[in-house]
């Protein structure tokens, strides 16, 4: 399990856009980059740096997953037919944690992360803690019984900021994932740009 020790809103504040949505970013208030040279005048970004921060920033958004593991779901986005920024796209909404948080089980995708890691969701009635597990189209992700008590869960489930997308059906503790969505469907804060993503790598 990999833990993210840094703020969360760094790296909202680094990217210079709230790229969650949340209401209490600081990015609402302060547009420049965090620590002592965060209001510097900002230079003109070369291609390599537009790619990298493009990369940094949909590797954030999915809860600042390894490098590792993001370039492993690069790597499997390419083996596969079609475009490989789309793919890329769908395996990374495919990661359970991500459709708990879809679901709105999950207050901010860091939440979500930890309510798998800690045995409360159920995929297709069997216990699973593994976050970056894949979610089939057709596959049910349940809250178990302890998690639907949970304050994090209820105040997940009142957000205002968020809905549920059309590729996630949910019936109470239980959602559906109904399919791989398209980048189109993904209900991004921010503009997300995948194709920089293939570039970066693809060098």
């Amino acid at each position: 399990m990999s833990k993210r020790h840094n703020s969360k809103y760094k790296l909202d504040r680094r990217m210079g856009e709230n790229i969650w949505g949340r209401p209490k970013s600081p990015v609402n208030k302060r547009e420049y980059g965090p620590g002592q040279h965060g209001q510097r005048r900002k230079s003109k970004i070369s291609d390599f740096g537009i790619q990298l921060k493009a990369k940094q920033k949909l590797k954030g958004y999915y809860g600042d997953v390894t490098e590792k593991q993001f370039r492993a779901t690069y790597a499997a986005a390419v083996q596969m037919k079609g475009d490989t920024s789309q793919n890329l796209i769908g395996l990374l909404e495919q990661r359970l944690d991500m459709v708990v948080y879809r679901a709105k089980f999950a207050p901010t995708i860091f939440a979500a992360r930890q309510i798998v890691n800690h045995g409360h969701i159920l995929v297709n009635g069997r216990r699973c803690n593994i976050a970056s597990a894949k979610v089939k189209p057709g596959d049910t992700v349940e809250l178990g019984a302890k998690a639907k008590e949970m304050a994090l869960v209820m105040e997940a489930q009142g957000l205002t900021e968020r809905d549920v997308p059309e590729y996630v059906s949910v019936e109470g503790p239980k959602a559906t994932y109904v399919r791989v969505p398209t980048l189109d469907e993904v209900p991004y804060a921010v503009k997300m740009e995948p194709n920089l993503v293939v570039e970066f790598y693809s060098r």
